[in-house]
């Protein structure tokens, strides 16, 4: 009966909490947070809250770990009649968790190191999926016949390039013919232009040098100043494979390319394949039914930068010049020049040869050239272009320390001490692009101190001008709502913390946090802003894209256009929702952001700010994990199974479930070699009493003890491995059960951050419910026939000796080495197995170690996560 009670009150309390909830939510990062960085969640609410603390529990065992009173208070914000921000920056604990402020619970938080582990990688798979040319996610060529509308010479036969080659190797040509077809009465004389290559803008395949050149900067911006962020998975044509380039650089090459065929001579500079006629035709490249002609009504127009106003039909651009353009060109080839230059000298003479062109024919025509309009009357209305030529002097002087550059690059940079967006919250679409003034940063960086102090302070003003807007809302978000602002998010970001690294000034360290978080899910809608980042969490699952309408094909690292005001969405033409909105409960007049494939304007990726987010996130990663590039782990249906496989380490591993037979040889053996191993038991383990000895003899030599199933569950098949025998509930309770036991020994989970499955067996799902609750799935390295200690005469095919395991994995060792195996031995085993190999063990170890393997624990072994310290008083109570 008072059982029944219990669980009667639970339930009333359940129900009441998600009834008194329903208008309350917890916005977090959902990619999570690093050990030792600033760390804050957004509480809205939209009735009145009284929140003075907080709680942090463990995402598992409910338990709480901490208490906090850094509540600020921010009031009223549009819908919402009470907001707080919840500082946990003193909590560093690694794992899962969440918080409870009242009757409110946030989603699971994750804390660990290797949070942005990957991160600016990630981001390239969308990028490879706007490639022109060869596409690996199309396993086609897209057509690339490009026409050019205003091109005043006679006709020519031109060389065309199949697809740009690696950064080592030299291309190969083949001759195409013109034909000359004209349409448009004001186009005199046109010819086939040979621009195929680079990638697709967006989702309507118009493809802008400006967007691109912009890119091509980004990337090798964030290479430059995080080189070991990034790792080599992939080869020049972006398959699967390394080629000793970083992948990033591959990407960028790609661009570099297309804008060395956009800037064929001195003289000549296109900027734009295609127009507005492209926009919602859901047609991909490949589809196209190009006849080789001239035709501007059904080919695609090549557009020669002209410096004066463009356009096939009565609309048309607002072009002055050509220098924003020849801007943008001349930073890319210069960093490209700068940074290519050791993998291939010759390519890299080729970039500095376009770099100094295009920024002398951008001096001889100063002015905007903006984006050619179709019927629609679509374009990148860009009205500044000081700012480009200030970058490309400046990328200039780095490259060749020739003082004229750095003279030039001051005077442009002067011309606009504050990119003009930081002043209005309003614009154009694109009106002052790049986003970010990169050439502020590196003229704060040269040599000279007055300089140094006069850009720095430049990059300052914008930064104050944004933590005026900031303070207005309780997100710390002051970047005009406009189109493209997650661009704008992550430039201000990017301003930010380039700011801090040239000043030690961190002052504006919580705004460039925030601006990060918002990204990932600390906003009104609780979603990440990037496809598919994190796994584990919410992001967009219905972008605006072709890939993705006509395919299905998810575009993976796409980072979307971003939320805007209210009265910015509803004077877009042509938007009708195709779907209810899930987000119409947080839509306000400040911000509107639907996750549906019809809105264009939200929810749409963008090539250029996808790009730019790579500085952000490969500086996260520096920032969590120093020195380190990659998982060099090896996975199986998602737990760690092998691994650095580049170094002579073992991790030595052992399970128990009923038998210890082997305890006192296993001990004695690792003592007299002084290894530290991993011991993982079931609950059973644990509570039986005759084990008790076991572990706190384990405990005294500093082993690791782990989780190992409550009760030896069976999780999946054996026949067919992706069929579950348990349900996620069971599972969870399962796996809870077994750290309730551990914490009779002192043992948290908190503490225990592997987890070894019950029978060494177990599937994609359940490697994926331990990482939600912040844990970490491994195994044993199979081929050894370790595992296989524990057989019996009676298993027939499958009962090894120990003489056989002993040889089996020295064999294993001479004929493919046993780096970063995961070797795993029982504690015990059944009685009918009379040939133990507990004594063999010794002289196993032995040989290993004179093979030269140094045996190492699973946290410096997997580098997955940092060892977390926590204290118990008398009474095991957790104490942060």
């Amino acid at each position: 009966m008072k059982k029944r009670v219990i669980l009667l009150l639970s339930s009333i309390f359940c129900i009441s909490m998600l009834t008194y909830g329903v208008d309350a939510w917890i916005r977090i990062n959902q990619l999570g947070y690093l050990p030792n960085a600033q760390k804050k969640a957004i509480l809205i609410s939209e009735s009145f809250q009284q929140i003075k603390q907080f709680t942090i529990h463990d995402a598992l065992t409910n338990e709480e770990l901490g208490s906090f009173n850094s509540v600020i208070s921010k009031g009223e914000f549009q819908s919402y009649i009470s907001t707080y921000i919840l500082d946990f920056s003193t909590f560093k604990t690694q794992g899962a968790f969440y918080i409870k402020a009242g009757l409110i619970y946030s989603p699971t938080i994750f804390i660990n190191k290797n949070t942005y582990l990957g991160g600016a990688d990630f981001l390239l798979n969308y990028i490879r999926q706007q490639r022109c040319g060869f596409n690996t996610a199309l396993n086609t060529e897209c057509n690339g016949y490009e026409t050019s509308g205003e091109e005043p010479k006679p006709i020519e036969i031109n060389t065309v390039e199949p697809k740009p080659t690696s950064i080592t190797t030299t291309s190969t040509t083949k001759k195409v013919k013109a034909v000359r077809k004209v349409e448009e009465p004001e186009i005199v004389k046109q010819k086939y232009v040979n621009v195929k290559g680079g990638w697709h803008d967006g989702s309507d395949y118009i493809q802008f040098g400006a967007t691109t050149a912009t890119a091509v900067y980004q990337l090798l911006f964030a290479y430059q100043m995080n080189p070991k962020s990034f790792t080599d998975n992939y080869d020049t044509d972006g398959n699967p494979g390394a080629n000793h380039i970083p992948d990033i650089l591959d990407e960028a090459k790609w661009g570099l390319d297309w804008l060395l065929k956009m800037s064929p001579s001195k003289e000549v500079l296109y900027h734009q394949i295609g127009d507005d006629r492209e926009s919602g035709s859901n047609k991909i490249p490949y589809q196209d039914k190009a006849d080789n002609s001239l035709d501007v009504s059904t080919n695609r127009p090549v557009f020669l930068a002209t410096g004066k106003p463009q356009g096939l039909f009565s609309n048309k651009s607002q072009s002055t010049g050509i220098a924003s353009i020849a801007g943008k060109y001349s930073s890319a080839f210069g960093l490209g020049a700068e940074i290519i230059a050791k993998f291939n000298p010759k390519y890299a003479d080729s970039l500095k040869t376009k770099a100094l062109e295009t920024y002398e024919l951008g001096k001889q025509h100063p002015g905007v050239c903006q984006s050619v309009p179709g019927k629609l009357g679509v374009l990148y209305a860009e009205d500044n272009w000081t700012d480009d030529m200030e970058l490309a002097a400046a990328q200039l002087y780095h490259l060749t320390y020739e003082g004229k550059y750095l003279k030039e690059a001051t005077g442009f940079g002067r011309m606009e001490p504050i990119t003009p967006w930081m002043c209005s919250d309003t614009a154009k679409h694109y009106q002052w692009y790049p986003f970010i003034n990169l050439g502020h940063y590196m003229l704060a960086n040269v040599e000279n101190p007055r300089f140094q102090k006069e850009f720095s302070q430049d990059l300052l003003n914008g930064i104050q001008r944004m933590q005026t807007y900031a303070n207005t809302n309780p997100f710390n978000v002051g970047v005009p709502l406009i189109t493209c602002s997650n661009s704008l998010v992550t430039a201000l970001a990017s301003q930010c913390r380039l700011y801090r690294t040239l000043t030690n000034d961190s002052t504006y360290a919580d705004m460039e946090t925030a601006l990060v978080d918002w990204l990932f899910g600390r906003n009104p809608w609780g979603t990440s802003m990037v496809v598919g980042l994190p796994k584990i969490g919410k992001s967009p699952s219905d972008p605006h894209s072709t890939l993705w309408n006509t395919n299905h094909i998810p575009i993976s690292g796409g980072l979307m256009n971003g939320p805007v005001q209210e009265k910015v969405f509803k004077n877009q033409v042509g938007i009708r929702l195709s779907k209810d909105d899930a987000y119409e409960r947080f839509q306000s007049s400040w911000a509107v952001y639907h996750d549906n494939s019809s809105d264009y304007l939200t929810n749409a990726p963008t090539l250029d700010g996808t790009a730019s987010l790579t500085y952000l996130l490969s500086s996260k990663q520096q920032e969590g994990v120093p020195e380190k590039t990659s998982d060099h782990n090896e996975y199986t249906c998602g737990g760690i199974t092998r691994t650095d496989n580049t170094k002579k380490q073992i991790s030595l591993v052992f399970s128990g479930h009923e038998y210890a037979d082997g305890y006192k040889i296993i001990r004695k053996t690792l003592q007299k070699l002084n290894i530290k191993a991993s011991f993982f038991f079931t609950g059973d383990f644990y509570r039986k009493g005759k084990f008790r000895s076991i572990i706190k003899g384990l405990q005294d030599d500093k082993h690791y003890l782990g989780a190992h199933s409550d009760n030896n569950l069976l999780y999946c098949s054996w026949q067919k491995r992706d069929s579950l025998l348990v349900t996620k509930s069971q599972f969870l309770n399962d796996i809870k059960a077994n750290y309730m036991a551990m914490e009779k020994f002192g043992i948290y989970k908190d503490q225990t951050p592997f987890f070894l499955p019950s029978n060494e067996w177990y599937n994609d799902s359940i490697s994926l419910w331990c990482k939600e609750i912040g844990i970490q799935l491994i195994n044993f390295t199979p081929g050894t026939l370790s595992n296989l200690d524990y057989s019996v005469p009676e298993m027939r095919s499958q009962y090894f000796s120990s003489n056989e395991i002993y040889n089996k994995v020295i064999q294993t060792e001479s004929k493919q080495g046993l780096n970063g195996n995961i070797l795993l031995f029982h504690i015990g085993t059944d009685k009918r197995r009379q040939d133990k190999f507990y004594p063999k063990l010794y002289s196993l170890l032995i040989a290993i170690s004179k093979a030269g393997y140094e045996f190492v624990d699973l946290y410096q072994a997997t580098d997955a996560v940092g060892k977390n310290i926590v204290l118990t008083d008398k009474k095991q109570k957790r104490k942060n």
